[in-house]
């Protein structure tokens, strides 16, 4: 039997994805419902857009319920308790530097599901979180990243 995959991530990633699933749930199945209902009404269902189009809705929000109950089904919590305070890991928060001489930026390593680069959560599976786990504060890290590689300074890590 194939083994199923696990999904790393933070609590508050869990907390996030327990209050979707709630929200798809309680919300949005209801909304969808109803409008189907409302579509049936208009008759012939074959040539009925807004029908179609509920139908369409109601198939994407129980795909996402579907997702994120097995999300959390196979979510594995990250611990960092046995790992040293200065020691890159997942579910931190790390500082970074590119060398030679760009601004420092701040990231946090999350599972794959939390992941959103643009706040600033970058997926443990990315090639620069990748290179980076495990290392230490003022260790410098060359890392692959699609364009190249790149120098990175670890400044700090919470």
């Amino acid at each position: 039997m194939a083994e199923e995959k696990t999904f790393p991530m933070t609590l508050e990633g869990k907390k996030k994805l327990e209050d979707e699933l709630e929200e798809y749930r309680l919300k949005r199945r209801p909304e969808v419902i109803k409008r189907i209902k409302i579509a049936r009404s208009y008759g012939d269902l074959s040539e009925n857009s807004e029908y179609e189009s509920a139908k369409d809705e109601q198939a994407m929000v129980e795909s996402r319920i579907a997702q994120i109950e097995n999300m959390l089904q196979y979510a594995e919590i990250i611990d960092n308790e046995d790992v040293d305070k200065d020691e890159v890991s997942m579910g931190r928060t790390i500082t970074i530097q590119e060398l030679p001489d760009e601004e420092p930026e701040e990231y946090q390593i999350v599972g794959e599901s939390e992941s959103d680069p643009f706040n600033g959560k970058i997926s443990n599976e990315s090639p620069m979180a990748k290179g980076l786990l495990g290392h230490k504060v003022g260790e410098v890290v060359e890392v692959e990243v699609p364009n190249g590689t790149i120098k990175l300074k670890i400044v700090k890590v919470d």
